[in-house]
């Protein structure tokens, strides 16, 4: 396989303009991520570390193995929202721990009591799914006072799975270990009771259905904290407690022998262990990756910045070449690779759905790197069978049984997000770039519509067309579509599961190719009718 030979000029003015750019928008990435550190306001950390406890992320900290990455997701979510601010109140993302990959997942009790808001529960509920697609223990961190009560109604319903899920995880051999270093009452006692493993901190564990004060409302009966839920009734009587820590030191020191106790899949190494590192800068990506989207960039430039030693063997190099196919190893790890280099047309997505299926026959797992405004329209193309042929693709897409990741590195528009493997096709990880746009059309085109539709409407009613009106709604409907289609709008709905720097995509990659490799790869011969 041989590397790939960059045609890119780091002297160039465009692109020296064009890393300039890149660079403010990863500037803003930082300023966002700063926010999403939050742990609660002073006096209430304070408290904290007066009573003896933790902050989430030190928890995390002492969890981990020396050394471990922590690739952390979600941590943006709620960004733009009216919740708890960037990442709501948990601290979600894999790590090494006694050696094994697993999910960890930290309430942060020291902002609003670790209350959970509609975006940590959206949170939660992704990492349950990682979880269990990709078989990985999960550990919980907790201390929470529960559901955020006046959003009761987005968060009551759907807040069930999660509970539900854990048992799932167990009934396949996933296990959850539970560390209690506060409250949880209420729904939030399931947490620890539907565990595989639960640890509680003597003397600040609080698990309970119902406080005091409800017991009394309820029953009438008075009685106190620590002999309704504490730690030391839970471990000496109840037996919802496994093991009884003496504080949170020793409770994480608990968790990491439980974890040790775990088999590791020996699948989660890489078959070809020699590593190359790329032969290009992953600096270069901020002059490569374009900021403003509407600027065409051939997407093997950014394959050779993120590929072992640069290597691409490209597949049906010279037909359908508004899109890539083709195969490399990253980090070792042997990948499939379907990138956009424009619009698509029927060539191209008869290539994608020819490589999906070569992948799956391989048991090869597929990388989709979308920048594209869907697929070409117009009188020759419809006559061609582009609908036909796209919905070939999407079949390939949608039926593929090898896992996917998917990072949004420019446009992603209409129905090019759902044959370039889109959230609603279930990746196993979605990132996008602080560039990427994501919406049904652009904004002009968007408007452009529009327009045309009062302009006929006005014309069959007989009545003359206010320009003026029509220019006001342009610009408005322009305005809206570019404030929700930014990639900063998209992670706030937890449409990805991140914005990353672009330099950081190769080890953002092997995070989640160590992942997806810790069960067996399987594809699948299976498909629905393809319309030929």
């Amino acid at each position: 396989m041989r590397p790939y030979k960059s045609a890119i000029n780091t002297q160039s003015q465009s692109y020296k303009d064009n890393f300039i750019q890149m660079s403010e928008l990863v500037n803003k990435l930082q300023k966002y991520s700063q926010e999403s550190l939050y742990q609660g306001k002073e006096k209430h950390i304070a408290k904290a570390r007066k009573s003896g406890k933790l902050l989430a992320r030190e928890r995390i900290e002492l969890l981990l193995d020396q050394d471990s990455f922590f690739l952390e997701l979600l941590p943006l979510i709620g960004l733009k929202g009216k919740g708890f601010g960037p990442g709501g109140t948990a601290v979600c993302g894999l790590g090494l721990v006694s050696g094994r990959l697993c999910m960890i997942n930290a309430n942060v009790g020291t902002n609003r009591g670790g209350s959970i808001d509609k975006a940590t529960l959206e949170k939660s509920l992704r990492m349950s799914e990682i979880a269990m697609e990709n078989g990985l223990p999960v550990i919980n961190l907790v201390e929470s006072s529960g559901a955020n009560l006046p959003e009761q109604e987005q968060i009551f319903n759907y807040g069930g799975i999660v509970f539900r899920e854990i048992t799932k995880r167990s009934r396949q051999g996933f296990p959850t270990v539970s560390l209690v270093f506060g409250n949880s009452t209420a729904g939030g006692a399931y947490i620890p009771g539907m565990s595989d493993y639960t640890i509680m901190v003597k003397k600040k564990a609080k698990v309970f259905l119902a406080g005091p004060p409800l017991v009394k409302m309820a029953t009438n009966e008075i009685t106190d904290d620590e002999s309704l839920g504490g730690a030391e009734m839970h471990s000496n009587i109840s037996g919802v407690s496994d093991y009884l820590a003496e504080n949170e030191n020793d409770a994480i020191r608990i968790a990491r022998e439980v974890v040790a106790q775990f088999s590791i899949p020996k699948i989660t190494q890489p078959s070809n262990l020699k590593v190359d590192e790329p032969l290009y800068n992953s600096e270069e990506l901020l002059g490569i990756v374009p900021a403003d989207i509407k600027k065409s960039i051939d997407a093997r430039e950014i394959i050779a910045r993120i590929v072992d030693g640069s290597r691409f063997s490209e597949f049906k190099a010279n037909y359908g070449n508004t899109l890539i196919t083709g195969y490399a190893s990253i980090h070792g790890y042997k990948i499939g690779i379907i990138a956009n280099n424009g619009v698509i047309l029927s060539e191209s997505a008869n290539k994608a759905t020819h490589f999906i299926q070569l992948c799956n026959q391989n048991n090869i797992p597929l990388l989709y790197l979308q920048n594209t405004t869907g697929f070409m329209v117009g009188r020759a193309y419809e006559e061609g069978g582009i609908i036909k042929d796209g919905a070939k693709m999407i079949n390939a897409v949608s039926n593929s049984d090898v896992p996917t990741i998917t990072i949004m590195i420019g446009a992603s528009y209409g129905a090019g997000n759902y044959a370039m493997n889109g959230r609603a096709y279930k990746p196993r990880f979605l990132f996008t770039y602080p560039n990427s746009k994501l919406a049904v059309m652009g904004p002009q085109q968007l408007s452009g519509v529009m327009e045309i539709i009062q302009r006929a409407a006005a014309t069959k009613a007989k009545i003359e067309y206010d320009e003026e009106q029509g220019k006001q709604l342009r610009e408005y409907m322009i305005q809206q579509v570019e404030n929700s289609s930014t990639a900063w709008y998209s992670t706030s709905q937890g449409w990805d599961d991140g914005v990353i720097d672009p330099r950081e995509t190769r080890n953002y990659l092997a995070v989640c190719l160590a992942t997806i490799h810790n069960q067996p790869i399987k594809g699948t011969k299976d498909y629905g009718i393809f319309r030929m």
